[in-house]
């Protein structure tokens, strides 16, 4: 009897990734449209920052250099 509860019983790993698999399944996806809407604005956003972080970067040193002189 006491084998019969201990095989009804999940382990917490068992429990937990029956969890995961339940919760994956719930996830929606984006479809090709919006995946490549997405994609493109995270592309635009990265080179913007990248250019702005650039020019600040251009403007502190020219800076530096000024007060060092």
């Amino acid at each position: 009897m006491g084998e019969v509860a201990k095989k009804d019983k999940k382990t917490p790993v068992k429990s937990w990734i029956d969890g995961l698999k339940s919760e994956f399944h719930k996830i929606i996806w984006p479809d090709k449209k919006d995946l490549t809407k997405q994609t493109g604005v995270v592309i635009v956003v990265s080179v913007l920052l990248g250019a702005i972080i650039a020019v600040i970067d251009v403007i502190m040193q020219y800076g530096i250099d000024f007060l060092i002189k």
